[in-house]
């Protein structure tokens, strides 16, 4: 069975950027069969609706405001700010200012690789 594996370097603004839903795109920064890590653009009002997967989450809040819940507990995060959410959890959030996230993802999320163009 053929690896799954990402190129070495990410370039930013030469990486593609894929529709992730209304008002947010995404970039796929690095990867293989155990980890994933993904840059995700939010503009305002745009919402991560409430979901549940198997794989373990942790979020890095690069810019932007947001509303994260976690588990029926919601904090507003800002630059500088994180979340972790555990496997099976349901989380979401609400963008209140524009921003970007950071998500890895552990194992790599299947449902995201097989949008990658490759």
């Amino acid at each position: 069975m053929k690896k799954k594996q990402s190129k070495s370097f990410f370039i930013g603004a030469k990486e593609k950027v894929y529709p992730a839903g209304e008002g947010i795109t995404r970039q796929f920064i690095g990867y293989d069969d155990t980890i994933m890590m993904v840059k995700v653009m939010f503009e305002k009002g745009a919402i991560g609706y409430e979901h549940q997967h198997f794989h373990v989450q942790t979020t890095y809040v690069v810019s932007g405001k947001f509303e994260v819940t976690i588990n029926n507990e919601t904090r507003i995060l800002e630059a500088g700010d994180g979340f972790y959410a555990k496997p099976d959890i349901i989380h979401g959030c609400v963008c209140i200012e524009a921003g970007d996230l950071i998500d890895v993802f552990a194992p790599i999320r299947d449902d995201f690789y097989e949008t990658i163009d490759r």
